[in-house]
């Protein structure tokens, strides 16, 4: 179970890196994400962010600005 959900959130944190841009919204992200992956929760998603930001950060300062934002964005959503 522990796995899936870390294999779930290594392919959406994949997803993530491909589509986050600078000054993308947290909003827009969020939803082209979930155009890819339509089961997952915006936890879920924001989840990824963070670990996407915790691998990007010594690589891509200016994506991680982007993915920073939407892991804030969506710390505080209830599991949907």
């Amino acid at each position: 179970m522990r796995e899936d959900k870390l294999r779930a959130a290594q392919e959406i944190a994949h997803t993530i890196r491909e589509l986050a841009r600078p000054g993308m919204k947290p909003k827009a992200l969020i939803d082209a994400v979930k155009e890819r992956h339509p089961s997952a929760t915006k936890k879920e998603i924001a989840r990824a962010a963070f670990l996407t930001v915790i691998l990007a950060a010594e690589h891509d300062p200016e994506q991680t600005k982007a993915l920073h934002d939407l892991a804030m964005d969506g710390r505080d959503f209830p599991d949907e």
